[in-house]
């Protein structure tokens, strides 16, 4: 893989600054000294045309007169210079730029238009940049100090961040507590270069273990989610973004339905990254010493023990309350505490050694904790009592530390007497916090991305096979309510859509008079329910709108009387169709749910489902989901809310028909990935029962265009690419379907895996590699499709070939990957599955695949070659062929009878 785009940014070779000065308290002055005073090793070009020298450095006039290629700029000039410093660095080559907040003014103050103009120009030219309001970047392990901030440690710890005050607060911190940092980046709301960007750059920097990361506003979901998703996989990523306050992005409530707030909808999409988000400014700090520790536990169980059983009981309070198990120590642990403490101590957990313990009482504690078999994590918690020596004890808590093979994090409480202590614990790396409390939050977050990780690793169960929905008909009646202008749908409208993806609905008929609504009412049968139906009411209960239980003709009359006279006192401005008669639902055990599709404008539709009914709207019991959904997913949504309590049995009432609810949270997921134009969706009340669900109410409201033209543009997650999947006939005449990977693909694709002889698996990994680990299984099948596709070729259940591209960081190549089961190489389907895979890249928008083979996978490069690839050695690696292809000829890859590679 080439290395990422914004490599030389991050780790530059040359640096030209353009304003670097020798005038006091001139940016210029400040920002030159810091990076000479950081040791910076490659090439500096100060930039001044009217000084001679800067920092005892020459001076030059314009980047034209360096003597060598320059990686980045670095811009502290004012506004008015910036058009032609952008012009001058685009002229000598320069593609990576930092610019600094001074030289930035909004719009419609001096200078502010020329301004845009010049950053418009840079991006134009091919010019990354931060800024212009940002504060710089570090890279400490390089000695680069690209900012106005004091020099941050080296570390393995980066931080992203869109606050300028923050990011010198966060090193202010991290400065009094020795926590280091492998890059600290501060990225401005105006930057070209957006933070999902910098997440897929610290993904595959080797000097990166975990990230921390400042948001107040996402601009590119779907990158953003893509990216984040993709970091948290391979390390971890805290998330904290501000502004609950000032939800201004709020959407409105759909008719009949909720507001959400855009804050529970950005929790709702870091939960389906495996990121774990903070929402203060200690907690951030706290998990900053979380990670700065590179071990991580392996479970979520929490050891703690203490000279005293105040703090710890303190420590479990706070465990408690975030949900998290205390440890049951083994009987080993037991057995050997109870050997050397006091015959008054508890060996429970907290662990109370006593005010009298001293270092080697300490000592042989954490000995025994550390390797209990139960145990993830051990806090020790020490105070300042008589007999205590902090310091001998933080020497044991440093040495038994380092034998480990799981986290300890200490807590030494106080003041001055544990002050060189905490030093100590600090300086050997070990998470140290001031308070019991504190400390539990560090391991809170350690805990939450182990249990989110796991999350992601999980292999949702084979989905059942369910109709196919009916998107034509969907569309057509879509685009025929938009014909007519016609922006919100009535209750048989909305319940039409939601046939169209198999959703159950109750029978509906709309009256525009009594007399329709007498025969509609015989028709279907008594009793029924009689609702205004009106495209200006959203609450029908609100207004009086609705009644229920109507049980014969002279109730019906009376029930269409009472709500148009309602209707007329409650709102009289509305437009009035009639009335609809429905069905009522009569069964004895149903409960009333609530389903909503609602638009975020960040990202995208959010499907919210938790209490329906007349309660909805006092209780306020929803939790929120960015679709698409699974069935995995959907049961996950169910359980995070109090509602779900209500679906078991109890009582007298026999537990609900979960699956069916399941089935229903998955069509809706598909209506709203299929239809772009469904603007938002209210099922109100969704009745489930042991029997079934029922959609008894629903209002869907339309977009007249789509908010982006490409397909699932207007989410944030890419849907599966079901349309991708058909058959194929072999040259033999067997049917092999081919169709997109899927996450519950993991058991086809490791016993693919495993069917394969070595020599196909060398050919295909490069590597001898017999199984497929949790994380690989993982990593094939849980795809993100924005980014990468697989192609898989199954036989009723048995996987025989797939093929697959990835995204280069560079987003304009991919690399790709292709292997045949032996029994059937040599039977064209190798060449078709690469034909498919290079025509959907291209579709995709690549202009370059690229791949790589050994040397002696000579059925490889003759396929390779047939489809219009350059093939050519490796010139690092004798044993390497490298295959590139310009993806803007599609004729070249029609109509090929290429053999199979392995």
């Amino acid at each position: 893989m080439a290395e990422h785009y914004l490599h030389r940014l991050f780790n530059p070779r040359s640096i030209a600054v353009y304003g670097a000065s020798d005038r006091p308290g001139s940016a210029g002055r400040e920002l030159y000294a810091n990076l000479k005073a950081g040791g910076f090793e490659g090439r500096l070009y100060p930039i001044n045309p009217n000084s001679a020298t800067v920092g005892g450095d020459r001076a030059l006039g314009s980047a034209a007169e360096a003597d060598g290629p320059i990686d980045l700029a670095i811009v502290v000039t004012g506004a008015g210079s910036l058009p032609a410093i952008v012009a001058d660095g685009a002229e000598n080559g320069i593609r990576h730029a930092v610019i600094l907040s001074w030289a930035y003014r909004r719009a419609g103050e001096p200078g502010g238009r020329a301004v845009g103009e010049a950053l418009a120009a840079a991006r134009a030219a091919g010019t990354r940049f931060l800024g212009p309001r940002c504060l710089g970047l570090q890279r400490p392990a390089l000695h680069l100090n690209a900012s106005l901030a004091p020099a941050a440690a080296p570390g393995r710890m980066a931080l992203i961040t869109q606050s300028r005050a923050l990011a010198t607060g966060i090193l202010d911190w991290a400065a009094e507590n020795d926590v280091g940092f492998s890059a600290v980046i501060s990225a401005g709301p105006d930057d070209d270069i957006d933070p999902g960007e910098i997440l897929d750059f610290l993904i595959t920097d080797g000097r990166t273990d975990s990230i921390l990361l400042y948001l107040e506003n996402v601009r590119d979901a779907r990158r953003f989610m893509s990216s984040l998703r993709a970091a948290a996989r391979i390390k971890p990523v805290i998330v904290m973004k501000a502004g609950r306050s000032l939800d201004t992005a709020a959407p409105p409530a759909p008719p009949g339905g909720q507001p959400v707030a855009a804050d529970d909808v950005f929790d709702a999409a870091v939960a389906r990254t495996g990121a774990v988000r903070v929402r203060s400014f200690p907690q951030l700090f706290a998990s900053a010493m979380a990670l700065s520790s590179r071990l991580r536990p392996k479970g979520d169980r929490l050891g703690v023990l203490a000279n005293g059983r105040g703090p710890g009981l303190m420590a479990t309070d706070t465990l408690s309350d975030r949900g998290y198990p205390l440890a049951d120590w083994d009987e080993a642990t037991r057995a050997d505490l109870r050997g050397f403490l006091p015959a008054m101590a508890d060996v429970g957990n907290p662990l109370d050694l006593l005010g009298d313990a001293d270092a080697a009482r300490f000592d042989r504690a954490l000995e025994v904790t550390l390797a209990d078999t139960g145990t993830d994590a051990v806090l020790a918690l020490l105070t300042p009592q008589y007999l205590t020596d902090p310091d001998a004890t933080a020497d044991a808590a440093i040495t038994r530390a380092r034998a480990a093979r799981k986290p300890l994090l200490t807590c030494w409480m106080g003041g001055a007497r544990v002050a060189a202590a905490r030093e100590r614990l600090r300086d050997a790396g070990l998470p140290t916090y001031k308070t019991p409390e504190a400390a539990v939050a560090g391991f809170s977050f350690m805990a939450a991305h182990h249990r989110n990780r796991q999350l992601s690793l999980q292999t949702p169960e084979p989905l059942t096979d369910q109709p196919q929905p009916d998107i034509d008909a969907a569309t057509e009646l879509v685009r025929g309510c938009l014909a007519q202008t016609r922006t919100v749908l009535d209750a048989i409208a909305s319940k039409r859509l939601l046939q169209a993806f198999h959703v159950p609905v109750s029978e509906s008929v709309l009256a525009t008079d009594t007399d329709a609504a007498l025969a509609a009412a015989q028709r279907l049968g008594y009793p029924v329910a009689v609702k205004i139906s009106s495209p200006d009411i959203g609450s029908k209960t609100g207004v009086g709108g609705v009644q229920l239980n109507v049980t014969g003709p002279e109730a019906l009359r009376a029930a269409v009387r009472d709500i148009r006279n309602a209707v007329a006192a409650a709102a009289p401005d509305a437009r009035v169709d009639g009335v609809i008669v429905e069905e009522m639902w009569s069964r004895r055990f149903g409960r009333e749910l609530l389903l909503e599709v609602v638009p975020d404008p960040a990202f995208g539709p959010v499907i919210a489902f938790g209490l329906g009914g007349l309660m909805a709207d006092a209780l306020g019991d929803r939790a929120l989901a960015l679709p698409p959904l699974n069935a995995f997913l959907a049961r996950r949504l169910i359980r995070s809310t109090r509602v779900a309590r209500m679906l078991e049995a109890f009582h007298n009432l026999p537990p609900a028909n979960l699956a069916a609810l399941e089935s229903v949270l998955l069509r809706v997921s598909e209506l709203v990935c299929e239809l772009p134009w469904v603007r938002s969706l209210v099922i109100n009340p969704l009745m489930l029962d042991e029997q079934g669900a029922l959609a008894v109410d629903a209002r869907v409201r339309l977009r007249p265009d789509p908010p982006r033209p490409a397909r699932y543009g207007h989410m944030a997650i890419h849907p599966y690419p079901a349309r991708l999947a058909d058959d194929w006939i072999a040259r033999d005449g067997s049917r092999v379907h081919i169709r997109p990977i899927r996450p519950e693909d993991a058991r086809l694709e490791r016993e693919f895996t495993q069917r394969l002889s070595e020599r196909s698996r060398l050919m295909r990994f490069m590597s001898v590699i017999r199984d497929l680990t949790p994380e690989m299984m993982a990593r094939f099948t849980q795809i993100d499709y924005d980014r990468e596709l697989a192609l898989v070729a199954v036989l009723g259940d048995i996987e025989v070939g797939v093929a697959r591209y990835a995204a280069n960081p560079d987003e304009r190549s991919c690399e790709f990957a292709v292997v045949v089961a032996d029994e059937w190489q040599g039977r064209g389907l190798g060449g078709e599955l690469m034909r498919r895979i290079i025509r959907l890249a291209a579709e995709r928008g690549f202009e370059r695949m690229e791949g790589v083979t050994l040397r002696e996978n000579a059925a490889m490069q003759r396929l390779a070659r047939q489809l219009g690839f350059e093939v050519r050695p490796d010139p690092r690696d004798p044993e390497v062929y490298l295959l590139e292809k310009t993806l803007d000829q599609p004729a070249s890859v029609t109509g090929s009878s290429a053999t199979d590679s392995g």
